[in-house]
């Protein structure tokens, strides 16, 4: 889509210029608004034309059943689809009884503006009416930060070449007819009419429905109020039905005349509140946003943005389209989760329906590190919804036969909700994902209440999976069997290295936070003798390795697969899943996407730096990119290993998955781990940032290798610790640091301690590139440049 030429490259913004009716379902995507609670697809403001309508609230969904032609002990009965809720941004326009519905009459004019430093999304058309009126029409929208329940939208429109009656009709619309989506397995499964109404109300200018889903049991309210200014002859009502409550305003309007509607919307949920108390909660939310104003809620959200971009920009020079990509990246993860207050991070935020909704372990691998280091806040909160799901998980896990806590591969409520067993079920590695997230952010913030509470609950609990899940060989070897890593294109495999790394990671950071805080370990049972198995299980953990070929096996025995054939693999047969059975897949060596180099950025302090050469060159032969988690890491090992044009294309890929819709399913809502992959391949990249350990097995110290690739000049970016801003200011030759106040800062630079204070900053010199031989890529999956565009694919689906 960015390279269309209705879309504009500009570093603040995501313009279009006219409006493509083909792509409207992913322009919708790319130009929604969220909080992390509240979300509003980038629907027309009149309702239709769409692609997909969509208004969400975070947790809100409804179950189904989960049929099985043989059902086994332990699958999960059903599953969880968020749903779209009552629609609050419609607002239809009649010029001259003509409904306007940009399919018919002319649309002379059509654009729309997604400022990234506002969080406002303007739109500006001028349409001729089938009757021959022309009228213009602007409208301007935000879903609040500072307001976590409220949504608003200034709509206005006036005649242009003569006079004209004009209706416009507000309404709350729950039950919204959806298109329905046959063959792909992305795609939510549909829920017709999940809202059962208990209550509709219109007064004046106020509106509210309350529902009720079926199954889930939740309560969802939405009200909204609105101001009307428009000439003398203006006049409204207010109508209600059970699924639709609706302000109508009429007006005779004189050319140059506007009719102008200010609409504020607010919302609420919960599983356990009365209708009373519902209908409470969002009248008096709305009316709070009205006493602020509109100029009041642009003006909080100003403020709140421009404190989080101080903390979290990056500035790219020789490559506008990926200037503009990491602006867009960082505003839709920051959308994804910044009010989101103990709930999930979805892995399309609230931008779409894509996979029914549901959170996996993106958020916490690809999400939070990049949240961790701009706004740590949204991390400690979505680390607390997984704390509140650990009864669900122990009793999982119980039902497993295991000690601990067993997280699922996905779900919205706490519930696994994967009915495939070997790429969910078998995926442990998500607890281990956990832990590490946790860990991350007590290092990143100091927060030692947070390790003290949520984090040594999720710690020991995660440890204690490890332990009863593995298990000695009689040479003392730990094994973990029957697991599946990060790449889905292999399964319930031995000694995923991927997977025993980060459990010996988990088990060893247990058992010290453990030491740390005795009394509180000793409420959760842990005594000297479980932490000291922990620390065996750890210290003798397989970590499969093929000394013949002097790399590392991404479990046991996978070097010896047959490799599979890619000269016979046509370009049309990716992605691989969708036209290969699992049989031939999990027996062969191809790889869907990053693991042992994904292990690699993980755990880098588990390899030497040849070993890291060797193991990226092995794995790039093998690994066909078909899932939108994969390129940025790719990106991250390129750059570490001396390859940074190859690098420079894993970062095109990553940035532009949902701007050029690369794997045709952004209209099912944003890729959010592949943007935030956009960061992670500039910052862990180009910029090298790892965490090094310190004597206490911690993570300690950041420490930074920057080295840029030729088609970039400059890049700078913020990283937020402990309370401290450091800018990284990275150049051709030279790299400087900066401590933007605080406290010094002791940061490793290429290995060597360096101390940043903010009266002194330091700049360094970039050591020369390591000569290596360029890896090669499985045939028809090289990356390709910013100027040599690949043809679009389609993503396999993650089970």
């Amino acid at each position: 889509m960015i390279t269309h030429p209705n879309y504009a490259v500009e570093p603040w913004s995501l313009r279009e210029t006219g409006l493509n009716l083909d792509v409207l379902a992913q322009s919708e995507s790319v130009f929604a608004l969220s909080n992390g609670h509240v979300g509003w697809r980038g629907n027309l403001d009149e309702g239709e034309p769409h692609g997909l309508p969509g208004a969400y609230l975070n947790g809100v969904h409804e179950k189904h059943p989960l049929p099985y032609a043989e059902a086994g002990y332990g699958y999960p009965e059903s599953g969880q689809t968020m749903i779209n809720v009552t629609d609050g941004k419609v607002i239809r326009l009649l010029v001259d009884d003509h409904p306007c519905d940009l399919r018919y009459g002319r649309l002379l004019s059509h654009e729309r503006v997604l400022d990234f430093r506002t969080g406002v999304l303007s739109r500006t058309a001028r349409w001729t009416s089938p009757g021959g009126r022309t009228v213009r029409i602007t409208s301007r929208r935000l879903v609040s930060f500072t307001q976590r329940a409220v949504a608003a939208v200034v709509y206005e429109v006036e005649p242009e070449d003569g006079p004209a009656s004009v209706a416009i009709q507000s309404e709350l619309v729950a039950n919204e007819q959806l298109p329905h989506i046959e063959g792909d397995p992305r795609v939510a499964a549909a829920t017709e009419s999940p809202l059962t109404a208990e209550e509709h109300y219109a007064e004046d200018t106020r509106l509210r429905l309350v529902h009720r889903t079926e199954r889930s049991a939740l309560r969802v309210g939405a009200a909204a109020d609105h101001i009307v200014e428009g000439p003398e002859s203006t006049r409204w009502s207010a109508q209600c039905e059970p699924d639709v409550s609706r302000l109508t305003v009429t007006a005779d309007l004189a050319p140059g005349q506007p009719l102008r509607l200010v609409k504020f919307v607010a919302y609420g949920w919960s599983g356990e509140r009365s209708l009373p108390s519902m209908h409470d909660q969002v009248d008096g939310a709305v009316a709070v946003a009205v006493s602020t104003g509109w100029d009041g809620l642009v003006a909080a959200q100003r403020e709140y943005l421009d404190r989080f971009w101080a903390g979290a920009d990056v500035t790219v020079e020789g490559d506008a389209q990926i200037q503009q990509a990491v602006r867009f990246a960082l505003f839709h993860v920051l959308q994804a989760a910044a009010r989101g207050e103990n709930r999930a991070i979805p892995a399309k935020g609230l931008t779409g329906t894509g996979y029914d909704g549901h959170s996996f372990w993106d958020t916490e691998s690809y999400v939070m590190p990049v949240l961790t280091f701009t706004a740590p806040e949204a991390v400690a909160s979505a680390l607390r919804w997984r704390h509140s799901t650990l009864p669900t998980a122990r009793e999982r896990a119980r039902q497993f036969g295991f000690a601990g806590a067993m997280f699922p591969w996905r779900t919205i409520e706490g519930a696994e909700c994967s009915a495939y067993w070997p790429a969910g079920t078998a995926a442990f590695h998500i607890n281990a994902d956990i832990a590490l997230a946790a860990v991350r952010y007590v290092a990143a913030t100091g927060d030692e209440d947070f390790e003290r509470g949520a984090a040594l609950d999720l710690l020991v609990d995660t440890a204690r999976l490890w332990r009863s899940l593995g298990h000695h060989d009689p040479e003392g070897v730990f094994h973990i069997d029957g697991v599946t890593g990060p790449d889905e294109y292999s399964a319930i495999a031995r000694d995923n290295l991927y997977t025993n790394l980060m459990a010996r990671q988990n088990l060893l950071a247990a058992a010290d936070a453990a030491t740390r805080h005795p009394d509180r370990a000793g409420e959760l049972g842990v005594d000297d003798e479980e932490a000291a198995g922990w620390r065996d299980a750890a210290s003798r953990m397989a970590l499969p390795f093929n000394e013949d070929l002097g790399v590392h096996e991404q479990s046991a025995g996978f070097t010896h697969f047959q490799r599979w054939d890619f000269d016979a693999t046509p370009p049309e047969n990716y992605p691989l899943l969708l036209n290969y059975p699992y049989f031939d897949l999990y027996r062969k060596q191809v790889v869907k996407q990053a693991d042992v180099v994904l292990a690699m950025l993980e755990c880098p302090y588990a390899f030497t730096e040849e070993q890291k050469a060797r193991n990226f060159a092995y794995y790039e032969a093998l690994t066909v990119r078909d899932s939108s988690l994969s390129a940025c890491c790719q990106a991250v090992l390129a750059a570490e290993t001396g390859h940074l044009r190859l690098a420079y294309a894993y970062l095109n890929e990553a940035a532009l998955m949902d701007l050029d819709d690369l794997e045709h399913n952004t209209r099912d809502g944003l890729h959010i781990a592949s943007l935030a992959g956009t960061w992670i391949a500039l910052v862990g990249g180009f910029g090298g940032l790892r965490w090094h350990l310190g004597e206490d097995g911690r993570p300690d110290v950041l420490g930074f290798a920057p080295r840029l690739p030729e088609a970039l000049s400059r890049v700078v970016f913020t990283v937020q610790l402990r309370g401290r801003r450091l800018k990284v200011d990275i150049g051709p030759a030279r790299v400087g640091y900066r401590l933007a106040g605080g406290e010094p800062l002791t940061v490793l630079h290429y290995g060597e301690p360096v101390t940043v204070t903010a009266e002194a900053p330091l700049e360094r010199q970039i050591p020369p590139l390591p000569a290596r031989p360029e890896p090669q890529q499985p045939r028809n999956r090289r990356p390709e440049g910013p100027n040599e565009p690949e043809e679009p694919r389609a993503e396999a689906p993650e089970q």
